[in-house]
């Protein structure tokens, strides 16, 4: 790929392809409703096994890593197949590697995990897109991944 292909191809190098901060937040808070729903659900196939309990307190460690694992493949699926949760693609949205092709797997479980270390620290991770230059957080910085405007869905509009 040439220097300038590279550079057209930067996050944040035209505002057109970065969407800004609440377009993101709006995406993470409509995925954040489903996920919940997706977690009730999750839950619920637990009960028959768990005398109908949500969790037994002997297993509180196991059902968080069931429900974290959960949460990794609703995201990982999405990301890794088309670059749109149900989210990101109502904004009009997608996560992509920096040369705008689609993530893998690994990019996923490093964006996930990422992701959880930016909210630990109270969402700075994510409110770092604020002042980066290219509009990239602390999850988009480490997986080498970005959040692009969604060509296809623009042009139809």
């Amino acid at each position: 790929m040439s220097l300038k292909a590279k550079e057209l191809l930067k996050p944040g190098h035209n505002i057109k392809t970065t969407p800004g901060f609440f377009r993101r937040l709006a995406a993470q808070i409509y995925d954040f409703i489903l996920l919940i729903a997706l977690l009730f659900i999750a839950t619920a196939l637990l009960l028959p096994f768990t005398s109908g309990e949500a969790v037994i307190p002997q297993q509180t460690l196991i059902y968080r890593i069931y429900l974290t694992a959960i949460s990794f493949f609703f995201y990982g699926w999405f990301w890794t197949h088309g670059g749109q949760t149900l989210g990101l693609r109502v904004w009009k949205i997608k996560v992509l590697t920096l040369d705008q092709k689609p993530i893998g797997w690994t990019q996923a479980l490093l964006r996930f995990a990422t992701a959880i270390v930016s909210w630990v620290f109270c969402g700075l991770g994510f409110l770092w897109m604020l002042v980066d230059r290219n509009k990239r957080s602390w999850h988009d910085h480490l997986s080498k991944t970005a959040v692009f405007f969604d060509a296809q869905a623009t042009d139809q509009d």
